[in-house]
This record gives C-alpha cells, sequence and structure tokens, in this order.
C-alpha cells in the first residue's frame, strides 16, 4: 500500500475521531494499526503522527487501561 494511501485512511480515521467521540478508543486502535502497517513497510511516519500515537499511548495507560 502506497504511503498516500496510508496518509488518506489515517485523515480519515482523525476525521472520524472528531466527527465520532463515542467510538473514539475503537478509532484510536484503527490508528495504531495503521502505523504498525507503515512501520512494517518500513515507510517513513510523520513526525505528528508520531506523537499522536505517544499521546494517545500516554492517555491510555494514565486511565489504567
Amino acid at each position: 500500500m502506497a504511503l498516500e494511501s496510508f496518509k488518506a485512511q489515517i485523515s480519515m480515521l482523525l476525521e472520524e475521531m472528531v466527527n465520532q467521540p463515542e467510538d473514539q478508543h475503537e478509532i484510536q486502535e484503527q490508528l495504531r494499526e495503521k502505523l504498525r502497517e507503515m512501520r512494517a513497510m518500513g515507510l517513513p511516519l510523520p513526525d505528528d503522527l508520531v506523537t499522536l500515537e505517544k499521546r494517545l499511548d500516554d492517555d491510555f495507560y494514565a486511565a489504567g487501561m
């Protein structure tokens, strides 16, 4: 899957997080999966998404999940 395709999918997930906050946890998991796929393929991860992923992880663990 090309980098542009990943970017489009991630963009859609971020929009869903804003528009459907009740589904935020599920969407966060989908976002993490996309980033894992990008890493596995050796694709570059944008710094802002790496920062977002860290914040999501920090929030997840701070909530005691």
